[in-house]
């Protein structure tokens, strides 16, 4: 058995994020965050700065662990945000870190949810090795 390294794993979960963009025009941003809110990897616009969005996500999927269990709702399964210029999508990929998205406004939010649950299944099953 031999041990992967953090740059070969950081190369997979990129290799991820770009596929995703690829297949979605209308995604604009996506991160790769810890649930404690550090940042893992990402593919951002400039004007994004990653340490902010980890800590951005990581508050929202903690309010929303919240909420979802204050509420009798069960696990929490994705959180989204919209605004007049588009969504913000986070999902948990495996146990220790989360998947968010921001796309435009005229994203297929069908297929953003279809994106994001095949690609946090790849992002656990590398994190877990």
């Amino acid at each position: 058995m031999f041990d992967v390294s953090l740059d070969e794993r950081t190369k997979e979960l990129i290799v991820i994020l770009d596929e995703m963009q690829t297949n979605m025009k209308s995604i604009q941003a996506l991160a790769i965050v810890s649930v404690e809110g550090l940042p893992i990897t990402s593919k951002l616009p400039t004007n994004f700065e990653e340490t902010i969005v980890a800590a951005m996500t990581a508050a929202m999927l903690s309010l929303g662990d919240q909420i979802a269990s204050t509420l009798g709702k069960g696990v929490l399964g994705k959180i989204m945000v919209e605004g007049a210029h588009g969504v913000v999508v986070t999902m948990a990929a495996g146990a220790n870190a989360v998947l968010t998205a921001s796309a435009s406004n005229d994203a297929k939010l069908g297929l953003l949810f279809h994106q994001m649950t095949n690609a946090t299944k790849n992002i656990a099953d590398i994190l877990d090795k």
